[in-house]
């Protein structure tokens, strides 16, 4: 599917991949409705890249594990550009919890990470599906991890929601079929400010993969466009992680 004339939702689209996203699409002439939750400066400044180059976007501010804020930021995205066309669920928060620590994994991080990490993705793709419904096409791609097919990760309820999220993806292919794609990526290591404070930690994990770097966002937001555009795939969990899984 051509993304030109295009509208799409990028949730966390200020900063990091969704950034990365968020630019791309436009680049590839559609329009960007770009959520944030806390980074308004960042989701601002993103827009801004976006005008400047010629592009149509807006941001709109919605807490994606909340499903009327949800509802308010499709409708609002939906009235300023006509409807939307692609889904791009990239909103994910983790904790730094050592995995064997199982006490730190308290309910309350239970809670905190499902709700937005798979709560928040089926929030926004209940929510655009009626207008891809009515268009009778659209796509949706769910940003998910290789910590959801390892079991390894920042925390061990970030890796179980990202798993979660592998599950939501294909449980949502079927429901949504044939109308709506829903796809997934699965990338490991990400050049993005989850790192910050961690660089030392991600330049010893560079030297141990096999093409010995880590993704950049701009890579990971090329692959994402690419399984919006690609209409013959759905269902399906794509890794990119520089062969850190092997």
């Amino acid at each position: 599917m051509d993304l030109h004339n295009k509208v799409a939702l990028v949730t966390g689209g200020g900063t990091g991949i969704g950034r990365a996203v968020s630019i791309e699409l436009a680049r590839r002439g559609a329009s960007v409705a770009v959520n944030y939750a806390h980074s308004i400066a960042e989701a601002d400044d993103t827009v801004r890249l976006i005008q400047k180059a010629g592009g149509r976007a807006i941001a709109v501010k919605a807490d994606v594990s909340k499903d009327k804020e949800v509802r308010e930021m499709v409708a609002q995205a939906a009235q300023t550009f006509g409807t939307i066309d692609f889904l791009v669920n990239n909103a994910s928060i983790t904790r730094h919890i050592p995995l064997v620590d199982l006490e730190a994994a308290t309910e309350e991080v239970w809670d905190e990470l499902y709700d937005v990490n798979v709560k928040g993705m089926f929030f926004c793709a209940r929510a655009v599906a009626p207008l891809m419904k009515e268009n009778k096409q659209g796509a949706i791609v769910n940003v998910g991890s290789i910590a959801g097919l390892t079991g390894a990760g920042s925390s061990l309820p970030y890796a179980v929601s990202k798993a979660a999220v592998h599950g939501l993806t294909k449980s949502l292919a079927r429901a949504l079929a044939p109308a709506i794609r829903v796809n997934s990526v699965a990338p490991g290591a990400v050049a993005t400010r989850w790192w910050e404070g961690r660089e030392e930690q991600m330049k010893k994990l560079s030297g141990n993969v096999l093409l010995e770097r880590v993704s950049s966002p701009d890579e990971i937001a090329l692959l994402i466009c690419s399984l919006l555009e690609q209409e013959s795939m759905t269902g399906q969990i794509v890794t990119i992680d520089c062969g850190q899984t092997l």
